[in-house]
């Protein structure tokens, strides 16, 4: 697995059974935290690939906005 913008690729073996539908990675650095959600998506019986799941805006953010919404005086 590879950073959603490098463009790495790591093969890996299943050593610990089937693998994980999803996959969560963390980026700690000086900022804010970033997640990344990876899902599997089968190719065939013996291959699958992940690709980083849509992102979802954060329940306080759509709060924010319902909030705004009904204060503009309408």
């Amino acid at each position: 697995m590879g950073g959603p913008l490098d463009g790495r690729v790591e093969i890996r073996a299943a050593r610990h059974g089937e693998p994980l539908p999803t996959v969560t990675h963390v980026h700690l650095h000086d900022g804010p935290k970033v997640v990344h959600r990876y899902d599997l998506q089968a190719l065939t019986e013996q291959a699958g690939v992940y690709h980083v799941r849509a992102r979802e805006p954060r329940a306080e953010n759509a709060e924010r906005r319902v909030d705004r919404g009904s204060s503009d005086g309408a």
